[in-house]
């Protein structure tokens, strides 16, 4: 794991070097996921069925052999264990209970001429939800990305996910069922995702598509985008924590292996103007890394981008988190409140020692679906604002419209728009004819 120090005159380089661009962009995943797209659009349920039997090793006669029932959905739920099914419920209890916070609502105002101008609040009409599946499960991102979208109040949600070798996975099925899934189909890859914002074979076009998947399925989010809603290009996770010292050295080397644990492309980075600090993380990592289930990733993850970073007081740790702009920013300080105010850029900030990040992932509330490779300067978490379009609303009265209409037609008649203009000096002369 590389050690770095601000102070140092070419600081600046190796920063910038510990940034890897988005996993797709690659020319060949590029031209991949293209075709694939394509060919789901023109050949359908054929297709789907053809990847999925190459891709997961699963064949089906039909796609409609691939969805699974709203009854298999509940006998999930209802086997879960005692313990794990209270766990989803809570879990699930927390994050709607925050998301509901998030509701736009419908507003209007009377101007000075008495025109009434405001904006319209809907929910989408149909999501889809894309689920991770093979090397690992996630039911936590079942629940992130479908409660705000039921909070939102979306008239159907349909979520797809790969079962390598038809293996279902029970927690994924029951959060699907406790978060209100509509539809489940068991087909992963950039093929679901092209059926989803095409329509194919029975699964229905959706409005957006949300949740994180390898670079095959980010790369074809981004191509469909346009055709469809999507909530962000996801590349790998990533954890900053900034260290006063006042956190133990062990909470925090295990707080950067809950993210170098995801895969070889995941950040770990630890920021303190307190070198001595950093010597007992970099100690506590050496100690607990073989301890790990999966020593191999996080090793080579914190080897390929982790780094602990000296820093010469809190406030330059500060400056150089917003120039990360991390995915998940732990401030494991003594006093976060008077750090927060200098944290211009994160997904998610963790205040003070004992708020870790693997929290956030389950429980916490607010949600788990964050900006990554520095985008936190202009993404925000997924929220309800995330599944509702807004219209704005636009009601001018006889009387009301005629100042308006004088600063459009002069403003169209400076911008070469004859139609425009003389559209606005109708109803500026039509005055009082017009109706209210």
């Amino acid at each position: 794991m590389r050690r770095l120090n601000s102070a140092d005159a070419n600081f600046s380089a190796a920063l910038d070097a510990l940034a890897v661009p988005m996993e797709s962009g690659d020319e060949g995943v590029v031209e991949t996921v293209r075709a694939i797209i394509a060919d789901v659009e023109q050949r359908g349920a054929e297709a789907l069925l053809d990847y999925t039997r190459r891709f997961d090793q699963l064949s089906a006669e039909s796609v409609e052999q691939l969805e699974v029932s709203a009854e298999e959905l509940e006998a999930a739920l209802v086997s879960l264990p005692a313990e794990s099914r209270q766990a989803l419920e809570d879990a699930a209890a927390r994050i709607r209970s925050f998301h509901e916070r998030q509701l736009g609502e419908d507003w209007q105002f009377e101007d000075a001429h008495g025109n009434r101008l405001g904006q319209r609040v809907r929910p989408l009409g149909k999501v889809g939800v894309y689920v991770p599946g093979g090397k690992a499960s996630y039911p936590s991102s079942v629940l992130m990305n479908v409660i705000p979208a039921k909070v939102a109040g979306v008239d159907e949600i349909v979520m797809v996910a790969p079962t390598p070798l038809g293996e279902r996975n029970p927690l994924v099925l029951a959060a699907a069922a406790l978060a209100g899934v509509d539809r489940l189909f068991c087909i992963g890859g950039a093929q679901a995702v092209a059926a989803l914002a095409y329509g194919a074979a029975g699964i229905p076009r959706v409005d957006k598509i949300v949740g994180p998947g390898n670079r095959f399925v980010a790369e074809a989010k981004r191509q469909v985008f346009g055709r469809v809603g999507i909530d962000m290009i996801a590349g790998p996770s990533e954890i900053l924590v900034i260290a006063d010292g006042s956190a133990p050295a062990e909470w925090v080397a295990m707080d950067l292996f809950s993210q170098a644990e995801h895969d070889e492309t995941a950040q770990a980075v630890l920021l303190s103007p307190d070198a001595a600090y950093l010597d007992a993380v970099a100690t506590e990592i050496e100690r607990l890394l073989p301890t790990m289930p999966r020593e191999a990733i996080i090793r080579d993850s914190l080897a390929n981008r982790g780094a602990l970073i000296q820093t010469r007081d809190l406030a330059d740790a500060a400056r150089v988190s917003n120039a990360i702009a991390p995915e998940h920013l732990e401030l494991a300080v003594a006093d976060p409140e008077a750090l927060l105010p200098q944290i211009d850029s994160a997904g998610a900030i963790f205040m003070g020692i004992h708020s870790c990040e693997a929290l956030g992932d389950y429980c916490a509330g607010p949600n788990h679906v964050l900006p990554t490779a520095g985008t936190a300067r202009f993404f925000s978490p997924l929220g309800v604002y995330d599944f509702q379009k807004r219209s704005s609303i636009i009601h001018c009265t006889a009387d009301g419209v005629r100042p308006l209409a004088a600063i459009a037609e002069t403003l169209a008649t400076g911008e070469s728009l004859p139609a425009h203009a003389r559209s606005a000096a109708l109803r500026g002369e039509g005055g009082s004819k017009g109706a209210p």
